[in-house]
């Protein structure tokens, strides 16, 4: 059958047809582009921070929401049109994708601010040790020069 032949119905099915195709795509390309479960499991790094950094990386899920935000465009289109006899597997599946992206996405988060915290945090505590090293220091010259005041007064 030519193009030309297709009534309106025959043309509404083929692009309703073509809308769920474009939804259950872009569904599988966001599902592709979340990290793997190992990738956010085992991670090579020298310290915590470099830890923290790997991790914030595997937890980035940018392209996976750019990919659920054309899935849920094309849906939304082909919902409004009534195009979609049965649209509520692909009404789950958005929901499943935005809920772990929605996951994903508050882990990134955490991540990122414990890897802000924990230099901070490093210095902090370099800064007290550093001034416990410096009291100890004055503690001990004042104890040396109290033993000096003491043996001159002996002497």
């Amino acid at each position: 059958m030519s193009q030309a032949t297709f009534d309106d119905d025959d043309l509404f099915e083929d692009a309703a047809s073509e809308m769920r195709e474009d939804v259950e795509a872009s569904l599988d390309e966001a599902r592709a582009a979340l990290p793997e479960a190992d990738a956010i499991w085992e991670v090579d790094a020298d310290n915590t921070l470099g830890v923290l950094n790997a991790l914030r990386s595997a937890l980035d899920v940018e392209d996976a929401e750019d990919h659920l935000v054309d899935a849920k465009k094309w849906y939304t289109m082909g919902e409004r049109a009534d195009a979609f006899e049965d649209a509520d597997d692909l009404a789950e599946e958005i929901e499943a994708v935005e809920d772990l992206i929605d996951d994903v996405t508050a882990a990134h988060e955490e991540v990122s601010d414990l890897a802000s915290t924990v230099p901070q945090l490093r210095s902090a505590l370099e800064e007290f040790e550093a001034d416990d090293e410096t009291e100890e220091s004055d503690e001990e010259d004042a104890d040396a020069e109290a033993d000096a005041d003491a043996e001159e007064a002996e002497a």
